[in-house]
């Protein structure tokens, strides 16, 4: 299955206390602390001049509380994606990002119990295509490892570090331009 060619916005989710000390979350529930709520502030107050017709977030707290902070300040609801989930590490749940990473990028290793990255790829191609085809813009509002199996899947490097709660726009090939573009929003001024 292939991408959309549909543009859209991307939205990984602020910080959270697992991302400040470097280690892999997956689908552990880890909320946002007080860095990541105001990079959701920040990413909201920035965005609050776009209008979307849909946002569609992961259902773990730190995707689905900053998808709430950007639809209060834009007044509109959200929905859940259940496959806009960050990706299953299994074993390798809250314990330090390391050369493994690459490997399971690599399709080479896949730590005990977690999801391959191609599985990873498949679902994510099929969250971001259900996204793309509800009422536009879209706001996607999910995780870095599902990022990057996006960006794999549009032909870009994919072991990419994406900044927690940084907008970015998000268009197809076009005649003028041969491979998937990514634009970040210059973000609001810190309060």
């Amino acid at each position: 299955m292939s991408l959309n060619p549909i543009p859209f916005w991307f939205l990984r989710h602020g910080e959270t206390d697992w991302n400040a000390r470097g280690l892999s979350q997956g689908v552990t529930d880890i909320p946002l602390n007080a860095v990541g709520r105001a990079q959701a502030e920040r990413a909201a107050r920035s965005l609050a001049g776009h209008s979307f017709g849909s946002i569609i977030a992961s259902p773990l707290s730190r995707a689905r509380d900053t998808a709430a902070a950007v639809a209060a300040v834009l007044g509109q609801g959200f929905t859940i994606d259940h496959d806009l989930r960050e990706v299953e590490f299994g074993e390798q749940e809250g314990q330090p990002m390391g050369d493994w990473y690459d490997s399971w990028i690599a399709d080479e290793y896949t730590p005990k119990g977690a999801e391959s990255f191609a599985a990873l790829r498949a679902r994510t191609v099929g969250a971001i295509n259900r996204a793309t085809a509800l009422p536009g813009p879209v706001l996607v509002v999910a995780h870095g490892a599902l990022w990057r199996a996006f960006r794999y899947e549009a032909g870009l490097p994919s072991n990419v570090r994406t900044p927690n709660a940084l907008p970015l726009f998000v268009e197809p090939p076009q005649p003028s331009w041969p491979e998937w573009r990514l634009t970040a929003l210059e973000l609001a001024p810190e309060l």
